[in-house]
């Protein structure tokens, strides 16, 4: 198993439905994040700069690198594209965090 953590960023205004989108995570959704070998997946929001820290757990044979290939995903990411920075595939803006500290 090991950890993954990125940056995404929300636009102004859209603090409330970005919770409420992922409170109504599509089912198929989540299992396809599950299937692809991903756990214990949480993102935080800093209210005052709208970023958006994302970490999650990956299985050693996770196939989480294929995730942009799947229509459910490129779906998950058009109706999110209102609400937060994304690249011209609807894809979020996002960037790599490198881990500097972990205690069990």
């Amino acid at each position: 198993m090991r950890r993954v953590a990125f940056a995404m960023k929300l636009k102004p205004g859209f603090e409330d439905e970005y919770r409420l989108r992922h409170d109504a995570l599509w089912p198929e959704m989540a299992k396809t994040l599950r299937e692809a070998g991903i756990s214990d997946y949480s993102i935080f929001l800093d209210p005052e700069s709208l970023s958006l820290f994302a970490v999650q757990t990956t299985s050693e044979d996770s196939t989480a690198d294929e995730l942009p290939g799947l229509e459910i995903v490129r779906r998950w990411w058009d109706y999110m594209a209102d609400i937060m920075e994304t690249n011209p595939d609807s894809s979020p803006v996002s960037r790599p965090l490198v881990e500097v500290f972990h205690l069990d």
